[in-house]
């Protein structure tokens, strides 16, 4: 026998699974069903676009996963620093993709820091030869495989070659580079022009300039000058500091240039 509240108590647990039901295939709960599986297809999509971007024989080994928030992660391994680099911004381009994170390995040769330290500065002393290259003063050290990059360039192209020649290179497992672009300036141009004359020129500095690589470089900006490279003797290193601060319109001189069989020294201001 069922007591009047039992009964109350009956219609109500009745009435509550009724409303859940509903609820349950309410509008609202499809469409929020249907929008979760919408950004399940966006994020799929997303990253079968990033895949596709990697679909190279340098990429063989790498992996790409993207996650909700638009995040993409690179793993795996290549031959050089340059693809590295190279599947970052394939990623990038990506649309969906906000972001990547950069693991990819560099496996190929080993080369000690010394040796990929000489041969790197060697090809750099020779990059743009032609295009001005007495003008551009990079700098480079090497620590565990990674190549730092710093100095002054003449300008964005003569930049962005330095870093090519560097990411190509085997050996080379990641590159920082902080080279500063001197500024666009035409006095700075014939400053320029004006202190290799005064230099190469003098008589007992002559001799550098035989060499295409131009061991005394010479970076200007806004007036102000720097010398960098290797001489033979002090008598070069100050005859050059004295050149270049004879040019009219040079506002300083820093003196950077070191002498061959020395350790490096202090600038002279």
């Amino acid at each position: 026998m069922t007591t009047k509240s039992g009964a109350v108590y009956l219609r109500i647990t009745a009435l509550a699974a009724v409303v859940a039901g509903a609820m349950l295939f309410s509008p609202a709960s499809s469409a929020a069903a249907s929008g979760s599986g919408a950004a399940a297809a966006q994020e799929q999509s997303v990253a079968d676009a990033a895949k596709a971007k990697l679909n190279k024989s340098q990429f063989k080994n790498v992996n790409v996963a993207v996650n909700a928030n638009g995040i993409a992660t690179l793993s795996g391994s290549v031959e050089l620093y340059e693809y590295k680099a190279d599947a970052q911004k394939r990623i990038h381009n990506v649309k969906g993709v906000n972001a990547v994170r950069n693991s990819i390995e560099v496996a190929g040769p080993h080369v000690s820091d010394k040796e990929l330290q000489e041969k790197l500065v060697e090809k750099l002393s020779y990059d743009r030869v032609g295009y001005g290259n007495v003008f551009n003063a990079i700098s480079l050290r090497v620590e565990n495989g990674v190549a730092f990059l710093g100095g002054h360039a003449r300008t964005d192209v003569d930049k962005d070659s330095a870093i090519a020649l560097v990411s190509t290179y085997p050996g080379v497992k990641d590159v920082v580079a902080e080279i500063e672009v001197d500024p666009v300036s035409m006095m700075d141009d014939q400053t320029r022009m004006a202190v290799a004359r005064a230099v190469y020129g003098f008589p007992s500095l002559n001799k550098y300039a035989i060499d295409p690589v131009k061991p005394i470089r010479i970076a200007v900006q806004n007036g102000h000058v720097e010398l960098y490279g290797v001489v033979d003797s002090q008598a070069d290193k100050d005859t050059a500091y004295l050149q270049a601060n004879s040019v009219g319109g040079v506002f300083s001189v820093k003196n950077y240039l070191q002498v061959a069989g020395r350790p490096a020294e202090s600038a002279q201001k």
